[in-house]
């Protein structure tokens, strides 16, 4: 099995799916957990769980010191100035919904989005920019779904006051021009945020380097646990801005006259947090960093081309074959995507299947649901194979 990660180190894989191998090609989704995150979230709860940040007792001190630990690893994993500038959410989700209700919006501003974006990238605008009476702008797409850099840039004014894109389509599995994106809307004094759900985890990312505004992922994408997510956002832009939502441990003092609040970046961060959680995407950032990040990225551009040249000759590929990263979309025509899938599913396949989250990239191809193949540094090119081959299969049956 020729994979840059030990397939031994996720206990998944040991798992039967209609009595064959677990073949996993679905890691946009979700990733699979490798042994030392589950590991690292059960030690901590059998040994060193307490709450963090309220009390001076031993165990707490400790749980405290590693929950802070691991805000300063992601800091540093992204390139943040500071771990003031780290948030920890429930996820990429909810990372967008903070600063969409947080951020300072006001009538007549306008928010630019791409016709690239996942739907958690698209609703939380729509939801800011009618109870601010804000705009909201699409950046148009050239057929092949990349983004018009050229009608962007006609499109972001003095009246943008935020720009939202996606830094690797969940679709299209391109990589956008995010650098060219934020200079020009710096230059009219727009803000920026990055989605980098599906980029953080193939793609080494310097938060300080490319100079974005507020930068988002989830740790579930990331081999670490569901339940925790990301927000960096720069440290004077984080000050400006209220809290996300009220409770415990994000406040300085309470009285029934007044309430004032914590410093970036627990004032978002009310209530008891996800403490084991991100003990977990702690771990998972270690496991990462233990591997070289270049040759799983060569590796996953291998099986990626190998995938392309075995795919059926009656494939639509979503997106340019060339600058992919980790994933196909694609449709077969005359089958539906759901019985392809079933299909592969009794082979012990699992593919996505549906609107991807992205209803509106996929009616501009005209479609309402497609196909997609993700994988990550514990494939191999054997699964690749295996893929094809019953995807050939499935197409034959179907046909008949």
């Amino acid at each position: 099995m020729n994979s840059v990660f030990n397939r031994e180190d996720f206990p998944i894989f040991k798992k039967k799916m209609q009595g064959k191998p677990l073949v996993y090609l679905d890691s946009a989704a979700t990733s699979c957990k490798p042994s030392c995150v589950i590991e690292a979230m059960s030690q901590f709860y059998q040994n060193s769980y307490a709450t963090v940040h309220r009390t001076v007792y031993e165990l707490s001190l400790e749980a405290t010191q590693r929950y802070n630990e691991v805000r300063q690893r992601v800091g540093e994993f992204i390139g943040a100035a500071s771990s003031d500038e780290i948030i920890f959410t429930r996820g990429a989700t909810e990372s967008l919904n903070l600063i969409a209700q947080c951020y300072p919006i006001e009538k007549g501003d306008e928010i630019i989005i791409s016709g690239q974006e996942h739907h958690s990238n698209i609703v939380p605008w729509q939801l800011a920019c009618e109870k601010k009476g804000a705009s909201l702008k699409i950046i148009p797409l050239h057929p092949d779904g990349q983004i018009d850099l050229e009608k962007f840039q006609a499109l972001v004014t003095s009246k943008t006051k935020l720009v939202s894109v996606v830094h690797v389509s969940n679709v299209l599995g391109s990589v956008n021009p995010i650098e060219e994106i934020i200079k020009a809307s710096h230059d009219v004094g727009a803000h920026v945020v990055i989605d980098a759900a599906q980029s953080v985890v193939h793609l080494p990312l310097n938060v300080q380097k490319l100079n974005c505004d507020f930068l988002v992922f989830s740790s579930h994408k990331i081999y670490g646990p569901t339940g925790v997510g990301v927000l960096y956002g720069k440290k004077e832009l984080l000050k400006q801005m209220p809290p996300y939502q009220g409770g415990g441990d994000m406040i300085q003092s309470v009285t029934f006259e007044k309430t004032t609040y914590q410093e970036p970046p627990l004032r978002f961060e009310a209530g008891t947090p996800m403490i084991a959680e991100v003990i977990g995407l702690g771990a998972a950032l270690d496991y990462l960093a233990s591997h070289s990040r270049q040759a799983a990225l060569v590796h996953e551009k291998k099986l990626i081309n190998l995938a392309l040249q075995h795919l059926p000759p009656t494939t639509h590929i979503l997106g340019p074959h060339t600058g992919r990263t980790s994933l196909i979309t694609f449709h077969i025509p005359q089958m539906h995507p759901l019985d392809l899938a079933t299909f592969l599913d009794l082979e012990g396949i699992a593919v996505r299947s549906g609107h991807l989250c992205a209803q509106p990239l996929l009616h501009h191809f005209g479609l309402r649901s497609a196909l997609r193949l993700s994988i990550a540094p514990y494939n191999t090119e054997e699964e690749i194979h295996y893929f094809c081959s019953k995807l050939f299969e499935s197409i034959s049956r179907l046909s008949k």
